[in-house]
């Protein structure tokens, strides 16, 4: 059988990233909004950097650890971001053995054998004495045979499209050093080297640019219709037998097998490009992408997310969030990436709370008779956001999670509609059984664990014991935060620690491109070091807590006028 993946590897993948053209600010500047989600512990953690070389590069932004580029941030002229891609970047083969010999395979009926590799590698006993052991690793044209699956008929083995893909380091070093939108797509389509992300970006003069530059195996439509031999929620596993399977090219591509640049979807727009980890269709609501192929993923089907993303900035627009008049400005990018909107309560609070009301003591999937009046009255209450001090969110999350162990969602007051895929599904049905069973499951499964029904969502997500904001993206977070109780309390790496390592926002960036250079407002939320004992620690995290920004100073006059500078030299 196909080999199984991790449960919950491809949940919530990613980030948000919008580049506002001068159609959406309030003075026409572009502007850009970098938010990465990825683990606050690792290898996953950003550091935050500006590099100046005179006459040559000058960018600022974040880091990823262990690498020396820029891969999020701006030069003078230009700022750009990074989401996860949701094009396919490895094919999964599924090989016909060759009759008799489980290390041969068949491929248009011929034989081939595998290569294989012989690696010494030295294990420690429980007496604690060393040996070496040498394991046999197997290859196929495609790339690497995986010992899962194997069986005497078939073996499965991936090729993935950045198996050689060492250009990337090239690429944001020339990314870094662009002014214009146009040097930017050509430091692209030099180097090609982006691996896995979408990329997002804005000038400053107000032009909004996305496309996914990523590497992405060249696979039509009718191969990927023709050739799925096996397929899960999880994707797809090809036909490896023949060579009518395998990737093509493009004569546009520097390396063959992955699509060029002429055949990756993008937009160039005036009003705005976002994206939250949605495919490419609704990049823009107002023009969808069409015509992508399937590998690059272009469907239209929006999480919570993605759809309270595509809500804010239409909200922003037209001045109906409460911020002032329309259009963006740096203060009001900075307010509604923070203002912690849950999306799904503001589709379905009402409804719980009237069938709570309604129903007021329902029976838990145990059979329990359990009273939900008090959670009714906190639902009630709750004013729908996942600050650090509102009471309800965690409610609201226990019940979300219940539902989705409910089996099929029947419980939607309106379910899912491929014509209306920015504004379903919403509502809950009260009088759905289940949806009634996940109120009671919640409430009696916060009870057995000592949390009040009011509990604030900062009492269980923290850093260092700091209350943190923000909720899951499938909860309808846009500040996606997703902690533990004790994250962080004995440093950002140590191993016990794994289990609570929050994931989400980590380096945030709201930029406006003006014509006299870049305003831009950084947050690093879990501090610039690691190290428990550093000041640095949790001196940003204590602002992202009270939603408090860091004044980038980009400029020499900037930095030279900052308190506090101290300058080192080093020479040679």
């Amino acid at each position: 059988s196909r080999p199984a993946r991790p449960a919950g590897e491809a949940a919530d993948l990613g980030s948000n990233g919008w580049a506002l053209g001068r159609d959406a600010t309030r003075d026409g500047h572009g502007m850009l909004l970098a938010n990465p989600h990825l683990k606050w512990a690792g290898s996953d953690r950003f550091y935050q950097v500006h590099l100046t070389v005179p006459g040559v590069l000058d960018v600022a932004g974040g880091s990823i650890y262990g690498t020396p580029m820029v891969e999020i941030g701006h030069s003078r002229d230009l700022a750009w971001t990074h989401t996860t891609s949701y094009a396919d970047h490895a094919s999964l083969y599924r090989l016909a053995l060759a009759p008799g010999d489980p290390t041969g395979y068949l491929v248009d009926g011929r034989p081939e054998p595998m290569g294989r590799q012989s690696v010494p590698v030295t294990v420690r006993a429980a007496d604690g004495t060393l040996s070496t052991v040498t394991a046999t690793l197997y290859t196929s044209r495609y790339g690497p045979v995986l010992a899962d699956g194997w069986s005497a008929e078939h073996a499965y083995t991936l090729r993935d499209a950045n198996a050689g893909n060492l250009r990337s380091m090239n690429e944001w070093l020339a990314m870094g050093r662009a002014r214009t939108l146009d040097q930017l797509k050509q430091a692209q389509r030099t180097y090609q080297g982006i691996p896995w992300t979408y990329t997002i970006a804005t000038d400053a003069g107000g032009t909004a640019y996305f496309t996914d530059s990523s590497a992405v195996p060249h696979l039509t439509d009718e191969q990927r219709t023709g050739c799925t031999v096996e397929a899960d929620e999880l994707g797809t596993t090809l036909d490896g037998s023949t060579t009518a399977c395998d990737w093509g090219s493009d004569p546009d591509a520097l390396v063959p097998g992955v699509h060029g640049p002429a055949r990756q979807p993008a937009l160039t727009r005036t009003d705005y490009v976002a994206n939250s980890n949605n495919g490419p269709y609704y990049t823009n609501a107002d023009a969808p992408l069409t015509g992508i192929p399937a590998v690059y993923n272009g469907g239209s089907r929006l999480g919570p997310r993605a759809q309270l993303g595509l809500r804010m900035i239409d909200d922003r627009r037209t001045g109906a969030d409460g911020l002032g008049g329309r259009g963006f400005t740096l203060p009001t990018l900075q307010a509604t990436m923070l203002g912690d909107r849950v999306y799904t309560a503001e589709l379905g609070r009402g409804d719980a709370v009237a069938m709570c009301r309604a129903h007021p003591v329902p029976t838990a999937t145990d059979g329990t008779a359990v009273d939900v009046r008090a959670a009714c009255d906190v639902l009630a209450a709750w004013d729908a956001r996942a600050d650090a001090d509102s009471r309800g969110t965690v409610l609201w999350q226990a019940f979300q999670q219940a539902l989705g162990r409910s089996g099929p969602p029947t419980w939607w007051r309106v379910p899912y509609d491929p014509a209306q895929p920015l504004t379903t599904p919403r509502g809950i049905d009260g009088e759905n059984p289940a949806a009634r069973r996940a109120l009671a499951d919640a409430v009696q499964w916060l009870s057995a664990r000592g949390t009040p029904p009011d509990a604030p969502i900062g009492l269980v997500q923290r850093w260092a014991g700091i209350p943190l904001p923000g909720c899951s993206g499938g909860l309808g977070c846009f500040n996606v935060l997703t902690a533990g109780p004790q994250s962080g309390a004995g440093g950002a790496t140590r191993p016990a620690d794994l289990t609570t390592i929050p994931h989400g926002s980590g380096f945030m960036m709201a930029v406006e491109m003006t014509p006299r250079g870049p305003r831009s407002r950084t947050l690093l939320t879990y501090g610039e070091s690691a190290d428990p004992g550093s000041p640095h620690y949790t001196d940003q995290t204590r602002l992202f807590a009270r939603k408090e920004w860091v004044t980038e100073r980009f400029t020499e006059a900037e930095i030279k006028a900052a308190p506090g500078l101290l300058v080192t030299t080093l020479v040679r």
